[in-house]
């Protein structure tokens, strides 16, 4: 029963999507969200290993929003400048091509969720789900699209969605139980349909969410409920008493710049984060990465195309140059750089 309503609620929700954005400009804002999302989520983590999770993948998002805003233009003849407004930049980050990463080096690190911070487990389920919204949209509409250019880049990126599902599922404790899961996940929905209540400047938007906030505050009750009846614990013992901060969509220009320039030459080893620079040459990372790029990569094929159309990449810099030296336009137009290791770099 309660399922069902939440297939009401996610109607609902998905249907206030305007009906004249195109695929790309959708996709774009999906882009967008993830950047800056996981860039709120990462400043208000209070455990060092999940901030740095969520500061690894929100480089490789951002990297996706400058490559389809290019395709945006090579096809669409359209500036993404609109879409994303005064709240986020348009350059790479870190390049796409460098994220392919073996399987085994996509897992982290679990949390345990009776003794975690109540906000890492609210972190973990608001990024992991827009993760899995972004992966399952862009296989659902990645084959619509005509020109083959705009399919290889749907596939490219939607491969790395999965990655950055398993990436941030992994932190969540695999020894939580289903009715503890489900506690967890109501008042993870309490808890965004409260913050966008306060933002929400539509005054019908801002009713809908309030009324699934009424929703979800029933749904917590029955799953509490069900922890009394079924598992015999008091849920009230996990719950927090109070929820300090609220999610909030706002210009993080300036920390993402800081991240990009610490942390653009991380990749992962296992459940750690370490220079790609320091992998020996026969490391796994560089034989998967190397085979999945074989025969040209569509995220670098398609900044090519659109400099090839338009004279130059497409990129909202309004903070100045890209921070990354090897990230700035070169002397012949190219991006440049990520590793003198990487076998696939740019000269």
């Amino acid at each position: 029963m309660v399922r069902r309503v939440e297939a009401q609620q996610q109607k609902a929700i998905n249907w206030l999507i305007p009906g004249d954005e195109t695929t790309l400009e959708l996709t774009i804002g999906y882009e967008q969200v993830a950047v800056d999302l996981t860039a709120w989520i990462a400043r208000h983590e209070p455990d060092p290993y999940l901030r740095q999770v969520y500061e690894f993948g929100v480089l490789e998002d951002f990297d996706h929003l400058y490559r389809y805003s290019n395709l945006y233009e090579l096809l669409e003849g359209k500036h993404a400048n609109w879409i994303v407004g005064d709240l986020t930049e348009i350059t790479p980050g870190r390049p796409t091509i460098f994220e392919h990463r073996h399987p085994a080096d996509e897992i982290r690190r679990p949390m345990t969720a009776v003794a975690s911070d109540p906000q890492s487990i609210l972190n973990a389920l608001t990024v992991m789900s827009a993760e899995q919204q972004t992966m399952n949209y862009y296989m659902t509409i990645g084959n619509r699209f005509i020109e083959p250019i705009a399919r290889g880049l749907y596939a490219e990126i939607g491969m790395i969605e999965e990655q950055h599902v398993s990436h941030y599922e992994s932190i969540l404790d695999p020894s939580a139980t289903w009715i503890e899961n489900l506690l967890f996940h109501e008042l993870n929905e309490c808890w965004i349909y409260y913050s966008f209540m306060q933002t929400e400047p539509d005054p019908r938007v801002k009713q809908l969410y309030e009324t699934h906030l009424a929703f979800e505050i029933e749904h917590l009750h029955i799953a509490a409920e069900l922890m009394r009846e079924v598992e015999r614990r008091d849920p009230e013992a996990l719950l927090p008493k109070s929820l300090d901060h609220v999610m909030t969509f706002e210009e993080n220009k300036h920390w993402v710049r800081q991240v990009l320039d610490s942390q653009v030459q991380l990749t992962s080893r296992d459940s750690d984060f370490v220079p790609v620079s320091s992998l020996p040459q026969d490391d796994r990372y560089f034989a998967y990465n190397s085979q999945v790029n074989a025969g040209g990569t569509p995220s670098e094929e398609v900044i090519d195309m659109n400099r090839q159309a338009n004279g130059r990449d497409y990129r909202l810099e309004t903070e100045g140059d890209n921070p990354v030296e090897g990230l700035r336009l070169g002397g012949d137009g190219r991006t440049r750089g990520y590793s003198d290791r990487h076998p696939g770099l740019h000269a």
